[in-house]
């Protein structure tokens, strides 16, 4: 008998001060139609039906990478085609680079909450 999952579609649930904020970002950068429900709640969902999730928290502190005073919690890889060009949409978008960079096939950014995010080559 073949073995079903258990669950589907799983989403990925980001803690942060503005959920709208985030949403807004991360909706633009990956094309993804935002979806605010509340306040303290907000989505981005790609055509396909993948979301993420912002979830907002009371005194919420980002994280501090590479240490881990404040671990980073999470952080998302994204394939891009070109890292000068993805770098240059990203800044505009309100992320910032981070002083660390320790690879060359990927650069690292915090997005406007402060979690950790790469752009990747393939």
């Amino acid at each position: 008998m073949p073995v079903m999952a258990i669950a589907r579609f799983p989403s990925l649930v980001i803690d942060c001060a503005d959920p709208a904020e985030l949403a807004r970002f991360y909706g633009t950068l990956l094309d993804w139609k935002v979806e605010s429900s509340s306040d303290d709640w907000a989505e981005v969902r790609a055509d396909y039906g993948q979301c993420i999730c912002f979830q907002q928290v009371a005194d919420y502190s980002p994280p501090t990478w590479p240490t881990q005073s404040a671990p980073q919690q999470m952080h998302l890889d994204v394939v891009v085609d070109d890292l000068d060009t993805a770098e240059a949409a990203v800044l505009q978008l309100g992320a910032t680079k981070h002083d660390h960079q320790p690879g060359t096939s990927f650069r690292v950014f915090l997005d406007p909450a402060g979690h950790p995010f790469c752009l990747c080559v393939s």
